[in-house]
């Protein structure tokens, strides 16, 4: 019976601080809910603070309090792993409060934020080129901020992605049997990635599709096309000539240089 009163005793407390929560958040003292937010976000209650400055940021915005506001507003739904609201509340923050003191920090944390929503390579990478974007940005206008390095490195890990993702395309197209698209979608990935890993396999991919595309082409296309398939062996052994796949890249050059001659 006692745990009983006590578990009523404890639903009839958490019902009134909720009409209280509730009775503040739709009222208009906007002085007590800045600071009931405040105190809710030190002790990491960010939902409830998220939504009082929600609430707050755009009637303190002009006033000695509207960064602050605005800065905590955006860190609260940060804090919530709402990286897509955060991310928009800190791009906000950085146009509207150039000067502030919290500005190098919003900069940072919106590109960080994009960063944390860069998906997995096999998915589309709009997020990841912008985030590359939104780093580089900052490290241009803060290049001797503390966070300066970090940006480069988070850079280079998502143009890796982007060249992962190239790559995986790319070669998909191969996989398929889709020749004359994969030679598109390959040499596109080699010209914007010239640096990538997997340069030797796609060079190679590109030969080996040349030289498909020819050997199923219909007879009045398959002389210019063998062709190719002869230049892009020359072009693949100027740059791999002790290349793992040199053995199968001479059968093919040997075959379409019979056809081509004969």
């Amino acid at each position: 019976m006692r745990r009983f009163f006590l578990i009523c005793f404890l639903v009839l407390l958490t019902g009134t601080a909720c009409t209280k929560y509730e009775k503040l958040l739709n009222g208009g003292d906007y002085a007590l809910k800045y600071s009931t937010a405040l105190n809710l976000y030190e002790n990491e209650s960010y939902n409830k603070a998220s939504k009082l400055f929600d609430n707050v940021a755009g009637v303190y915005r002009g006033t000695t309090k509207g960064d602050s506001a605005a800065f905590l507003q955006a860190m609260s739904h940060y804090l919530m792993k709402d990286y897509l609201l955060g991310g928009n509340y800190f791009e906000t923050f950085y146009q509207n409060f150039p000067y502030s003191s919290f500005a190098e920090e919003a900069q940072y944390m919106a590109a960080y934020c994009t960063y944390l929503q860069s998906p997995s390579v096999e998915l589309d990478q709009d997020m990841t080129t912008k985030s590359i974007e939104l780093l580089k940005a900052f490290v241009s206008r803060y290049p001797s901020s503390d966070r300066a390095l970090k940006c480069i490195d988070l850079v280079e890990e998502l143009q890796d992605r982007l060249v992962e993702k190239s790559y995986l395309s790319a070669k998909l197209y191969f996989d398929m049997g889709e020749y004359k698209s994969a030679i598109v979608a390959l040499t596109n990935s080699l010209a914007d990635y010239p640096e990538t890993g997997h340069r030797q396999e796609l060079m190679f991919m590109v030969l080996k599709a040349k030289y498909y595309l020819a050997l199923y082409s219909i007879q009045s296309k398959q002389i210019e096309r063998y062709q190719d398939a002869v230049d892009e062996y020359f072009s693949y052994i100027a740059e791999f000539p002790e290349g793992g796949d040199r053995a199968e890249a001479d059968q093919m050059y040997e075959a379409s240089r019979k056809f081509v001659v004969e």
